[in-house]
């Protein structure tokens, strides 16, 4: 799930999506319109599910996606090497994603953990 919104309109730590991947935010320029052209901004973000870094240029009046995060917690049902099941409190639907090294001594089954959603990717948001 997605939506539009003016590139002039984003901020710092928002998200948007850059390259058909939800990004965070961490730097936004803006350049004064010249004699001829509009104003420019330039956006520095950091990919939500793979930490690569992105970048888009643009003028400040073009509209770009902004994905739709959602923020949950689900209950650890059980962890099979590295993969984790779990069952969102909200909806008990159950579901599989694999645990990132950093996080493999904070998971422990019947614990409730906090986790992102956003273009139908997942991913465990634990944090320390």
């Amino acid at each position: 799930m997605k939506q539009q919104v003016e590139v002039k309109d984003l901020k710092e730590g928002k998200y948007v999506i850059i390259d058909d991947e939800a990004c965070v935010i961490k730097s936004i320029t803006k350049s004064k319109p010249g004699k001829h052209g509009a104003a420019k901004a330039r956006i520095e973000a950091i990919g939500l599910f793979d930490g690569q870094k992105r970048s888009y240029v643009g003028s400040v009046a073009n509209k770009i996606y902004v994905p739709i995060v959602e923020r949950k917690t689900a209950q650890v049902i059980s962890i099979t090497g590295d993969i984790v099941q779990l069952m969102d409190l909200g909806d008990f639907s159950t579901f599989e994603i694999v645990i990132p090294d950093e996080y493999k001594d904070k998971v422990k089954e019947g614990e409730e953990v906090p986790y992102i959603t956003a273009l139908g990717k997942t991913k465990l948001d634990i944090r320390t």
